[in-house]
Parts: structure tokens; sequence; C-alpha cells
């Protein structure tokens, strides 16, 4: 296979990531199609299809984490604002900061890491446009 050819297809193994804001999990299996068709093409082609599905799959369980975190401090807030649990007419609901800080923080966390994650997949597109091996960071190694 030509160079050019492997670095694109590499690229395209990084960018089908985006397939994730399209439909549910489509940030790990498209990715994995992809792998799974290319691995053998090249072993550049599956070093950065395992770097891809692995970095995907470690962000999902990050973020599912994150959205376990936000449970507790949703609840607390809600049962912050009853002033009697025998009475549930008198549901006294305003919006204070110690109470919206803990949403907004980890909404906020979210947003973040989000941000991080498209960086993240732009830059590992590029470098292996260029031919370069990327290693995301704070990547689990779920496929060796």
């Amino acid at each position: 296979m030509k160079q050019n050819n492997e670095n694109t297809n590499a690229f395209l193994i990084h960018i089908s990531a985006f397939a994730g804001f399209i439909f549910p999990f489509g940030n790990i299996i498209t990715p994995l199609i992809a792998w799974q068709t290319l691995k053998d093409r090249s072993t550049f082609l599956d070093e950065h299809g395992k770097e891809a599905i692995n970095f995907n799959i470690s962000y999902s369980l990050y973020i599912f984490i994150l959205t376990l975190s936000f449970i507790p401090v949703f609840i607390g807030s809600i049962f912050r604002n009853f002033d009697n649990f025998n009475n549930f007419n008198h549901i006294n609901i305003n919006f204070e900061a110690s109470n919206l800080f803990g949403v907004f923080g980890i909404a906020s966390l979210a947003g973040i890491v989000g941000i991080i994650k498209i960086a993240l997949i732009i830059i590992a597109a590029l470098k292996a446009k260029e031919g370069e091996n990327y290693k995301y960071p704070f990547t689990i190694k779920f496929i060796k």
C-alpha cells in the first residue's frame, strides 16, 4: 500500500470517532469497523486503529463515571429544597448558588472533557495524516 493511502486511512480511522455525535456509541463502532477492515493492510493502520479504539472506549468510560457522579449532586440538591418531608405541599424551590454549583460544576467539567476529546482526535488525525504515530494521553489499553 502506498504511504499516502496509509496516512489517509489512518486519518479516517481517527476522524470516524466523530460519528458518536450522530448515533450512540458511534465513537467506538465506526473506528472499530474501520480498524477491522484495514488492520491487515499494514502495521501502521493496525497501531492507529488500536489507539483510536482504546481512546474512545476510555473516554466513554470516563464520561460514564462523570455522569454517575452527577446523580448524587442532583438528588442532593433536590432534597435540600424540601421544607418538611411530611408535607410535600411546601416544596421550596430556590436556586441558590450552593445548590447549582455542583450541577453547573459537573456540567462544565463534562464540557471541558468534551472539548479536550475533540482536540485530541483532531491532533491524532493530523499526526496520522503526516505519517507519525500518536499516543492519546490517559488511555487505558483495552486492545493490545
